[in-house]
């Protein structure tokens, strides 16, 4: 089987979606030799979208600002429509993930924006998968400590000087999806005989 492709197309206004991405990459990379990674910003994606094109899963990251994505992201996304009508993306499959500095600061909004726009192209929606973790009756700030099914919301700091690590639990919930998306990635590959 020949390696897969998954591209993870960001954009990053301050760097913490830029670790989430990094964080996410990384991650997808040590679970398989059998898959390349590649991460892009919106304006590289912009510039090359046969990278695009030529992938197997694409992964949309966008801060949540004002209960949605960036503008930035916004403006890839419209930059798609050129080719949305032939659909070069059908039956590719998608994952997306978001971040803000609070623990809600409506990143739902921006992961159903995300998925509709994978949905317009006729893509393959994987979602998170990780189920989130209990002890005694009570949440843990451990994996999926957000409460997210649609795609991965990581909080991120508010510090504007300089990116901070991630919660532990967010990056045990990013490690998680990466293996996911990898495994959905092989296991599609499979059946399709690439």
């Amino acid at each position: 089987m020949q390696n897969l492709q998954i591209t993870i197309v960001y954009h990053s206004g301050f760097g913490h979606t830029k670790q989430v991405a990094t964080v996410l990459a990384e991650a997808m990379q040590s679970h398989s030799a059998l898959v390349e990674i590649r991460l892009l910003t919106v304006d590289e994606a912009i510039k090359s979208p046969e990278l695009l094109h030529n992938s197997d899963t694409i992964v949309f990251g966008s801060p949540t600002y004002f209960g949605n994505v960036s503008a930035e992201f916004k403006k890839f996304m419209e930059t798609t429509g050129g080719f949305w009508f032939s659909q070069k993306w059908k039956d590719k499959l998608a994952a997306g993930f978001t971040n803000s500095s609070t623990t809600g600061g409506d990143k739902l909004a921006t992961l159903s924006s995300l998925s509709l726009f994978a949905a317009q192209h006729s893509m393959i929606w994987i979602s998170q998968g990780v189920m989130p973790r209990f002890l005694c009756d009570q949440q843990t700030d451990g994996q999926n400590r957000l409460g997210s099914y649609l795609g991965l919301m990581v909080q991120s700091d508010n510090n504007l000087q300089e990116v901070n690590p991630m919660q532990s639990g967010d990056l045990l919930t990013t490690e998680l999806f990466a293996k996911r998306i990898v495994d959905i990635t092989l296991q599609y590959g499979k059946v399709l005989g690439t």
